[in-house]
């Protein structure tokens, strides 16, 4: 079985397949493996590629994440949302991979193409001028979010592309909530920054 075999994107799995969490004073009944692989796919693939990490190793990065998934799924005891719990497992895998890349070679940076499929979902009747606009615009995004240090970019892409709560980011990522907004303010500040520069460069680009 290929890479792409083992972790290819599956049909949207019905809604509330996984349970986020028990019903007070019952034990958690164990999750089956396969609605959670479907339930949680397609926030990884995302999460991973959102993360940064080059598009040639996306797929063996998933396939990762499922690993640990899979190996560590009887410590879930729903104290938090399965979300929260995967991200941190994507998280550490995340880390892992970049550390081995440098291990190999440490002058390592990412060159793979990093657009994200879900910033590119659109109307399939888009005419190719707005498709390129579209495709322009999230590569643009992604620049953007690449200058950000890895600890405002993770609560920034939590806070505003997967809409967790604060609560739940502070869970999944280990440091309290102050520490959440804190990072998500500076994010923000860093990101709008980024942006007013990007817009200055294109205008004086346009006057040059």
């Amino acid at each position: 079985m290929t890479a792409r075999a083992a972790v290819a994107p599956p049909s949207p799995a019905p809604a509330g397949a996984v349970p986020a969490a028990p019903a007070a004073g019952i034990e958690a009944a164990p999750l089956d493996f396969a609605e959670v692989y479907e339930e949680i796919f397609p926030f990884v693939w995302r999460t991973v590629r959102r993360l940064g990490v080059d598009a040639s190793a996306h797929e063996d990065v998933c396939q990762e994440v499922f690993v640990v998934v899979h190996r560590r799924l009887p410590e879930f005891r729903g104290r938090s949302s399965l979300k929260t719990w995967v991200f941190g497992i994507v998280v550490n895998v995340v880390q892992a991979h970049r550390r081995s890349l440098r291990r190999k070679s440490p002058a390592h940076r990412g060159t793979g193409e990093t657009v994200d499929p879900e910033l590119l979902a659109g109307p399939s009747d888009l005419s190719p001028y707005e498709a390129m606009t579209r495709a322009e615009a999230a590569r643009v995004a992604h620049d953007l979010l690449a200058s950000l240090d890895e600890e405002k970019r993770v609560v920034l892409l939590l806070a505003e592309l997967e809409e967790m709560p604060a609560t739940e980011i502070a869970e999944g990522i280990g440091v309290n909530i102050n520490t959440v907004y804190a990072r998500l303010r500076a994010a923000r500040q860093a990101f709008s920054d980024a942006v007013r520069r990007h817009h200055a460069r294109i205008r004086g680009g346009r006057h040059g």
